[in-house]
């Protein structure tokens, strides 16, 4: 009797352990309670071959080094931290909560941080052989967008819309004084940040001039944001240039901080421009800017005076019958002025180019169909240049290395899966971080030389004995051309049975520059989306033409006719899904967030006789709402290509739609304005169409925090109320 109750109660305890997901587990749980064991913030250590990183507790900053034979030890501790401040800054109180995540290493000893104390803000340079701060430079504790000079005398950084420099020593200097909010100093928000665009300011490598975009959106019309946290709601406007309309008018200013004088780029007209890749030569002598029409259809990388600010030639230009995506500065190579690389898609896919200063291409350095993601460097003489590319048809990184002057490229990573990589100083030594389908995350240290590696984390699967994922595969798909594979990822409902009849959710982006099916862990599924198979659901997923990853000419399928193609390559995974006997056809779903929510209606409207239910969320329902720089982009303008815009128009659609549709939107979302979804919902009460509408009045594009485990529970309900049953 004895046995048999403890073999009941081990079995349900077993039972127990292996419980579906809760909603708050589906919503962060990925990232926290079931992420792989991990290394936190790692850092190579600069000029050496020993790797930094944060202990579990966040308290400690580790040490592991070739010469110790890759054991871990303590170089510095957050009191040690503290400590120093103290002592640097009597005057001021610090409670370090943590060390700092976003620490940098300036040198091989100096570690650059900030730090916060209860009066000012601090940039830190802290000796970790002598435990002390070698140099710190006060900013203030509203300061945005701190940039470092690079000898660090100086730190520039917005007060608003307006530059301030602090230096070392001596009083801070105000660069700008503008007071009306329409012209916008220094701020990385220009051009809505597309280009690639992530900085506003750039120091010249004598850390003498300032360069900084000037941005006046003065003439830009405003849009509304409605407020209603107060008793009489507020607006608060923000400049929204829509497709067709005038738009901002961006110039490049050097500013010297030994005269206080200001020089302006001569970047031309028409105002109406795009700059980008903005690169100061090694000399410090010129800019480089690339000078996009706004049509996005002509690039001209020009090269200016930086002292006078006259332009001197242009180097190369780039045209398209479609679009033209600079998105990457120029990278010069060490001990070399007069060579850089460029990164273009120009030969179909995004690639590496070797430059000369007079503009004539050296060297072509792509390799294969491998798409360029991340640039990691050079090795030590600048023989050779370093990067994380695709494979296996978009799924896959793998580390790559090329040799600048024969071109000649080598894998340096060859395992199938994803290669997140970081790159000792002169690239000998890799940092690798592995996953895949069936990888939760191998860590390990490459020596480049002799092939040697040294693992230091094989995580175990997060998710034994805690819960039972639902299994998942990938595979391909015949696109709507009869030639092109799309990658495709299935979710099973949980306890499969193939004699039985799932419902089917579609989880759907489709749009460029995103990529939703790798060979990752966890396939590149969210775990909301194993959620939903332990539901009950079929989740599908299919990254069609138009989305990241594949090339120029996969992309650029998009280009006028937003959502057609896209819509007929999802429409070929649903005939697969219909061809398989466990798929319940008269119960498809379809969800989908930003383009993936004007995916989702155009799905639903377009195809009434297959989706059943829908939710979109932050949904584009007519491009010519959208802002300039994106849709035109991928649209042309209103006025040059209104059969493009008439015929992705959603309201115009809104009386063919038969289904359940749950639109949701972010009452402050400044990148798919509110305004799209209320055209929406009156084209349907106008064609006496039903339509459920749900609105988060404090959030913006996206529900973040707290919050958005109501909104996964929304959408599950959702789906259960009308699509399961």
């Amino acid at each position: 009797m004895m046995k048999l109750l403890l073999l009941f109660l081990l079995t349900g305890m077993a039972a127990g352990a292996q419980k579906n997901l809760t909603i708050a587990q589906a919503t962060s749980g990925q990232y926290r309670e079931f992420a792989p064991k991990n290394i936190i913030a790692p850092q190579w250590r600069k000029d050496t071959r020993s790797l930094t990183y944060l202990d579990d507790t966040y308290s400690k900053l580790l040490l592991r080094s070739e010469e110790t034979n890759w054991t871990e030890v303590v170089l510095v501790t957050k009191d040690e931290l503290t400590a120093a401040l103290k002592s640097k800054f009597p005057a001021d109180t610090f409670a370090l909560p943590y060390f700092p995540h976003a620490y940098a290493w300036k040198d091989k000893n100096t570690l650059q941080f900030e730090a916060a104390g209860t009066k000012n803000s601090y940039v830190v340079f802290f000796d970790v052989d002598k435990k002390n701060i070698r140099n710190a430079l006060t900013i203030s504790p509203e300061a945005t967008q701190q940039t470092l000079s690079p000898n660090a005398s100086y730190i520039a950084w917005l007060n608003k819309n307006n530059i301030v420099i602090t230096p070392s020593e001596g009083p801070g200097i105000s660069v700008t004084h503008d007071n009306d909010n329409g012209i916008v100093n220094g701020s990385d928000y220009v051009h809505r940040q597309e280009f690639g665009i992530n900085k506003g300011i750039w120091w010249s490598p004598d850390s003498n001039r300032l360069l900084y975009y000037r941005k006046d959106e003065t003439m830009v019309s405003d849009y509304p944001l409605i407020q209603w946290g107060e008793r009489i709601a507020q607006n608060k406007a923000i400049k929204y240039p829509m497709a067709g309309m005038k738009s901002e008018e961006v110039t490049l200013v050097v500013f010297n901080i030994a005269t206080k004088s200001k020089i302006t780029l001569k970047t031309g007209e028409p105002k109406e421009q795009y700059l980008t890749c903005v690169t100061w030569s090694p000399d410090g002598k010129s800019v480089f800017t690339g000078v996009l029409n706004r049509e996005q259809n002509h690039l001209k990388m020009n090269q200016y005076d930086a002292a006078t600010g006259n332009f001197i030639k242009t180097l190369f230009e780039e045209k398209a019958t479609t679009y033209v995506e600079p998105l990457h500065d120029l990278t010069f190579v060490p001990g070399n002025g007069s060579q850089f690389l460029y990164r273009s898609e120009k030969d179909g896919f995004e690639q590496l180019y070797l430059y000369k200063t007079d503009g004539k291409l050296q060297k072509k350095l792509g390799y294969r169909d491998v798409v360029v993601t991340d640039f990691l460097g050079f090795d030590a003489d600048a023989k050779n240049a370093f990067y994380i590319g695709t494979a296996n048809k978009g799924l896959d990184r793998q580390l790559y290395r090329v040799e600048l002057k024969s071109g000649k490229t080598e894998t340096l990573t060859t395992v199938s899966g994803t290669h997140n990589v970081l790159i000792n100083s002169d690239c000998t030594l890799v940092y690798d971080a592995f996953s895949s389908t069936t990888t939760p995350n191998d860590i390990t240290i490459i020596d480049l030389k002799n092939k040697k590696t040294t693992s230091l984390i094989k995580a175990e699967n997060p998710y034994t004995g805690k819960t039972m994922l639902p299994k998942m595969e990938l595979f391909t798909i015949p696109a709507a051309d009869g030639k092109t594979l799309l990658n495709s990822r299935i979710i099973y409902p949980a306890d499969f049975d193939p004699t039985k009849k799932y419902p089917v959710l579609v989880y759907v982006y489709g749009g460029p520059h995103a990529q939703l099916v790798t060979n990752s862990w966890l396939g590149g599924a969210s775990l909301f989306d194993y959620y939903m198979a332990q539901q009950g659901y079929v989740v599908f997923t299919l990254d069609n033409r138009g989305s990241d990853s594949r090339g120029r000419d996969f992309e650029h399928v998009i280009h006028r006719q937003l959502g057609a193609n896209e819509m007929a390559d999802q429409m070929k995974g649903i005939e697969y899904l219909k061809k398989q006997t466990f798929v319940d056809t008269s119960r498809i779903g379809v969800y989908g967030w930003s383009f993936g929510g004007f995916m989702a209606v155009s799905l639903m409207v377009n195809h009434p006789e297959t989706f059943k239910v829908g939710v979109a969320g932050g949904p584009v329902i007519d491009w010519k709402y959208y802002e300039i720089m994106y849709g035109e982009r991928y649209m042309d303008m209103p006025e040059e290509n209104p059969h493009g815009y008439a015929s992705t128009a959603l309201p115009s659609q809104a009386n063919k739609l038969q289904g359940r549709l749950l639109i949701i939107h972010g009452a402050q979302d400044p990148v798919v304005v509110q305004q799209h979804s209320m055209e929406f919902i009156q084209a349907c009460i106008a064609a006496g169409k039903q339509v459920d509408y749900f609105l988060y009045p404090t959030h913006a594009h996206n529900v973040r925090g707290r919050d958005r485990i109501h909104l996964n529970q929304k959408i599950a309900d959702y789906f259960d109320t009308y699509l399961k049953k």
